[in-house]
């Protein structure tokens, strides 16, 4: 028995939207503040002490259009934040937990730094978009109240 209601899926379906256009201002916001000149030299002086570190290097048209990509996937996965879709499930608390880890970085570099970092500007809203899609997908409960928090 499910404790996903229309309710809770319109929220989650919700949380998703937003937080992929808090992702689509972040892209919006790096590429006006070029991220990348910050970016590729970090990693190339990264590399020089940890050479197996799998972070590449971008050239401007890549990185823009993996980003552009990526964000019109995102749009066009929206429609399946369904509770029939266990792997949905999955790929919001991923999806949330990388736009955490990518909000938290860019706020941590500017404070390590003493001055805003590129993409800093957006990187609240994304935070706070990742923060409600993690709080947003619902769970399953199987009969007799025990939680099974992604089976479908």
């Amino acid at each position: 028995m499910s404790n996903s209601t229309p309710h809770s899926e319109a929220r989650w379906r919700l949380a998703w939207l937003l937080l992929t256009v808090a992702f689509a201002a972040h892209v919006l916001d790096e590429t006006l503040t070029d991220f990348l000149s910050f970016y590729n030299p970090l990693i190339e002086s990264t590399r020089q002490e940890v050479p197996w570190l799998p972070f590449p290097t971008f050239t401007f048209e890549v990185w823009l259009t993996g980003l552009i990509v990526g964000v019109l996937i995102l749009f066009a996965l929206t429609p399946l934040t369904r509770r029939d879709r266990s792997w949905m499930r999955w790929l919001s608390y991923l999806y949330g937990v990388i736009m955490t880890v990518n909000g938290l970085g860019h706020i941590a570099a500017s404070l390590m730094l003493g001055r805003p970092a590129p993409g800093v500007v957006s990187s609240p809203f994304l935070l706070a978009a990742a923060l409600f899609l993690l709080a947003s997908v619902p769970r399953n409960r199987r009969a007799g109240g025990q939680e099974d928090t992604l089976a479908a």
